[in-house]
């Protein structure tokens, strides 16, 4: 299975940018879907933002668009999450995950591998 490892999060003020790296273990990670999930606490996880394999398709949810942009260097197994104007409500651990297939999905059983997270905070 591959191990993906999320990095970048971080204590900011409401209004900086962070950005999230996640970096996974196999070259077949050009093959599959990503995605960024986030969970607060008392909340459930939920996805942020995904991407196919390719980069030609991607997904933010309503609060994330304008605000968040994913992307994606399959030559380095890396898949990115810039955030920008970030405010309170986006603190929350953040996970990275692969897709099933080449697409992504907004259902979490459609994910079969999960990073450990990283905390993201952002002071008001």
């Amino acid at each position: 299975q591959v191990q993906l490892v999320e990095s970048g999060g971080g204590l900011v003020q409401a209004g900086g940018s962070l950005r999230l790296s996640c970096a996974a273990s196999e070259r077949t990670f050009s093959s599959y879907g990503m995605g960024w999930f986030r969970q607060a606490p008392g909340k459930e996880r939920e996805l942020v933002a995904a991407v196919s394999w390719s980069a030609g398709s991607t997904y933010y949810t309503d609060s994330a668009k304008g605000r968040f942009f994913i992307s994606r260097d399959n030559a380095k197994n890396t898949v990115y999450l810039q955030m920008n104007t970030l405010k309170p409500e986006d603190t929350a651990v953040y996970y990275c995950a692969r897709s099933r297939s080449f697409n992504w999905s907004r259902y979490q059983s459609d994910y079969d591998s999960w990073g450990q997270g990283t905390q993201v905070t952002v002071s008001s």
